[in-house]
């Protein structure tokens, strides 16, 4: 029997744990996706306990503690964060072959030092050293992301936002990791949730140009796109339910615009003519600016509508979206790769029965330009597990070139998460370890360690052309 989580987790060969000792582990990290406050950073905050840097915020955790019937009072409401705790504590032990059981025993060892297993008994004693290690200044935020191999992280920032946090840890010396904004416009784009007219207002403020057509809208999404670029921004992001494809004119496109400010509520091919306009416009826009254009697809949201309007969203309420994408996804795409337009894209989507999907398509519209223009993008969300992560790798190695793609992401509000990059490498090496020792791939060290280096963290910086440095191999 092996040892519970060991210095080999997960490394089944040979082969394996000399990848990920030799040229995984060593490299850092650059979170190019990711959920995190900057203005926590900006201030370095320190939580006061485990259970505010654990589980506020975390659905991920909220999810399987209502699953344990534990009640809403004590996971997201008024009881003691001691409580809370337990109640987490009471719900790991029973997470047998969850992410979130390997996930929360990275975090005890690598930033607590605790290499036993959290569980109703144990809690007490891990909620004291982990609260007495939090008060250490190498527990503030900043510290936690230096001691993790932090290089460079991108938040995910609406087009309104007016990124003061950013500019203060731009203006600081004193702190040398990159937090750069990631543009994500889905309150523009979401035309018919409410308060939609209150937030082109918001806006139309920020940007200084009066928001009345569509015309308007993309003018004043342009000011803010430089906005945002000054600051480093090279990163887009959309959350939508799936890709749509339908063209509309100008003219039905302001109509649609206008009637919406106007109260009016639009039909469902309405609301797809827009979005589609909407998406159309900011790729060509990431195209023209040298932005990556991410797409978060196969959701859908806010299933409990009691909940939703008790809790609001994002609070643990969503699933899989079981959509057809290839037809309309294709059509998008190649309407924006005739115009010459087709930015460097990502595609995700939270459905594992699209990875096959994803792998042929990225295949249609690779042109040569750049290495993966075309990626499909780490496993997402409910898929960002052992199983999940293997199929995922599999399947682009079986339809594409796995050595080209740009690797894992946090996609989390924790600055614990960064192990989530470690769980990962030591899935990619064991992958990979596999083939070579089964003889599927010969034991090219040099190949398999630009591979694995590249995966890791490289491949992600030359692709988005992150200004920090490329680390080389070793071997000649």
């Amino acid at each position: 029997m092996k040892p519970f989580m060991d210095r080999d987790f997960i490394l089944s060969t040979e082969t394996a744990k000399k990848l990920f000792h030799e040229y995984a582990e060593p490299m850092p990290i650059v979170d190019y996706h990711c959920h995190l406050d900057p203005m926590e950073i900006a201030d370095d905050r320190k939580f006061e306990n485990i259970t505010q840097v654990w589980l506020g915020g975390d659905h991920y955790k909220w999810r399987q503690m209502r699953s344990n019937g534990v009640l809403e009072e004590e996971i997201t409401g008024s009881a003691p964060d001691r409580i809370k705790f337990q109640r987490w504590a009471e719900t790991l032990e029973l997470a047998i072959g969850n992410p979130l059981y390997h996930w929360s025993h990275l975090e005890l060892q690598r930033y607590f030092g605790y290499d036993g297993c959290l569980n109703r008994d144990t809690a007490q004693e891990v909620w004291e050293l982990c609260n007495g290690k939090l008060q250490e200044d190498s527990m503030s935020v900043r510290n936690i992301m230096r001691r993790s191999g932090v290089k460079l992280v991108c938040t995910t920032d609406d087009p309104a936002d007016g990124l003061e946090a950013h500019d203060r840890i731009a203006r600081d010396s004193s702190f040398e990791i990159q937090v750069l904004p990631a543009w994500r416009p889905d309150r523009a784009m979401k035309i018919s949730q409410p308060g939609y007219p209150d937030y082109i207002r918001k806006l139309s403020e920020v940007s200084g140009v009066a928001i009345d057509s569509f015309r308007k809208l993309k003018e004043a999404l342009r000011v803010r796109m430089d906005y945002f670029q000054e600051r480093g921004c090279r990163v887009s992001d959309h959350g939508i339910n799936y890709v749509v494809y339908e063209p509309a004119t100008e003219a039905e496109l302001e109509e649609i615009f206008a009637g919406r400010l106007a109260g009016r509520q639009l039909s469902g091919e309405e609301e797809r003519k827009f979005q589609c306009a909407f998406l159309l416009f900011a790729g060509q826009e990431y195209s023209r600016r040298g932005w990556v254009m991410q797409l978060h697809y196969g959701c859908k949201r806010d299933n409990n509508t009691r909940m939703y309007r008790l809790l609001g969203p994002d609070t643990g309420f969503d699933c899989v979206n079981h959509e057809p994408s290839a037809r309309e996804l294709t059509a998008f795409l190649d309407c924006l790769d005739s115009a010459g337009e087709l930015p460097k894209t990502i595609l995700y989507s939270l459905n594992p029965n699209d990875d096959a999907v994803i792998g042929s398509i990225i295949g249609c519209f690779q042109d040569g330009s750049v290495p993966g223009k075309m990626q499909q993008g780490a496993p997402w969300w409910f898929n960002d597990h052992q199983a999940g992560m293997r199929a995922q790798m599999t399947s682009l190695a079986n339809l594409g070139l796995l050595g080209n793609f740009i690797g894992m992401l946090t996609d989390s509000r924790s600055f614990l998460s960064y192990t989530r990059h470690e769980y990962f490498r030591r899935i990619l090496c064991d992958l990979i370890g596999g083939w070579v020792e089964n003889g599927e791939y010969p034991a090219d060290w040099r190949t398999l360690e630009k591979i694995i280096r590249g995966i890791s963290y490289n491949n992600a910086v030359r692709y988005f052309g992150f200004n920090v440095p490329v680390i080389e191999g070793s071997r000649p």
